[in-house]
């Protein structure tokens, strides 16, 4: 008897802050922030204090769910782009003014950074990228 395929993704913990939901998975993460939030360095901080909670000595990738209109410190992306560990960072968004947001984020990131329409290719390739680095 075969049963086929039994893999499936468990979320590791789920963090509910103020400014949104953070979603820890076993090699990345899944930021979904709250409409009308700004995300502040301050609030970076969080997001980032929990990847080193998890993340510590293991590579990793960063998927910020774009669902929600928010405003983003683009100084934030100086401090994000010192994670070493972190190896792919990916937006996920159909909306048009993300994606022209994403070009003036991408830079102050100045590494690996992704947009995509679909959660599922950018989860592709963020594990892919981690995978690979």
């Amino acid at each position: 008897m075969k049963i086929g395929n039994t893999k499936r993704t468990v979320i590791v913990r789920e963090y509910h802050l103020d400014i949104g939901i953070v979603q820890v998975y076993d090699n990345y993460m899944v930021s979904t922030i709250n409409e009308g939030a700004t995300l502040s360095l301050e609030r970076a901080y969080q997001i980032i204090g929990i990847a080193e909670i998890h993340f510590r000595d293991k590579n990793f990738g960063y998927i910020s769910l774009r669902q929600n209109s928010y405003a983003i410190d683009p100084t934030i992306y100086n401090y994000i782009r010192e994670i070493e560990n972190l190896k792919a960072f990916a937006i996920v968004s159909v909306k048009e003014i993300d994606m022209h947001n994403f070009n003036i984020e991408k830079l102050f990131y100045k590494k690996q950074m992704k947009f995509f329409i679909k959660y599922e290719n950018a989860l592709q390739w963020v594990k892919r990228r981690v995978k690979n680095s």
